[in-house]
């Protein structure tokens, strides 16, 4: 496996416990969101890599130190939402603040009948897969006036809603998928089970304004100067596991 990247030990410890029955942990009922991603900690730290672990409202939540890559969890409860996920305040990037980002997808049973329970299916994926773009800076910003004695201020506090890997791609589920870009090299002990395109679009969307009378959003949109371009992915599983291939699926009609 390469020494520059910690991403196929990791998938290679989830998978490893997903087959040895290893289960997620929900310390209460009221733990909706955390109990993923400490599945996911422990196998991070059963890793040759030292790492660290961000703040609750902190990107990415894992940060191994060894090497400029960080990993952000995303836990999806099933059946359920799943083509989608809100970033809080935090676009996807495969590239940030001086670190390559990976995002690690699992579900698991939406309504299991204990605290225990197993992770379904995996995929961790390059965050440029996501989206490409490493220039936008996400910065919270407001304005003060509102209101009919002008002392109300309006903070205009982002949140973003992106494609999980199960809404963009066919033969995921139920089944452990590396996605890597296309010249990252193919770590030993794997194979390809898919080549995927993702394609710019023809726009692209720099600013919006918001009338506050008729509760109307409008964006402001520019040709974008890639547009067309296309950013190539490879769908890997360990040698040993399913051959099923892994496809884009045709989105064009839910935008």
């Amino acid at each position: 496996m390469p020494c520059d990247s910690a991403v196929a030990e990791l998938f290679t410890r989830c998978v490893s416990a997903i087959r040895g029955g290893v289960m997620v942990q929900r310390e209460s009922r009221q733990d909706k969101e955390f109990h993923f991603q400490n599945w996911v900690q422990s196998r991070l730290a059963e890793t040759a890599f030292d790492y660290e672990v961000g703040g609750r409202n902190s990107y990415p939540d894992f940060r191994v130190v060894q090497l400029t890559e960080g990993y952000e969890v995303k836990g999806l409860a099933y059946p359920g939402r799943e083509v989608n996920y809100d970033c809080n305040s935090q676009v996807p990037t495969g590239y940030h603040n001086g670190r390559t980002i990976f995002y690690v997808f699992g579900r698991y049973p939406k309504q299991p009948d204990g605290d225990t329970y197993p992770v379904l299916d995996l995929v961790i994926c390059h965050g440029d897969f996501l989206n490409a773009d490493h220039e936008y800076l996400h910065e919270n910003r407001s304005v003060r006036g509102f209101g009919s004695y002008g002392d109300i201020m309006i903070r205009d506090r982002k949140m973003y809603v992106a494609p999980t890997p199960f809404g963009l791609l066919c033969g995921v589920a139920h089944l452990q998928t590396l996605i890597l870009p296309e010249d990252a090299a193919v770590p030993e002990g794997f194979k390809q089970t898919g080549r995927l395109i993702r394609t710019e679009a023809d726009r692209l969307i720099v600013g919006y304004k918001f009338d506050l009378r008729r509760n109307v959003l409008t964006p402001k949109r520019i040709p974008n100067p890639s547009a067309g371009r296309e950013h190539v992915f490879v769908a890997l599983r360990l040698d040993d596991g399913s051959d099923q291939r892994v496809l884009m699926r045709d989105v064009s009609s839910s935008r």
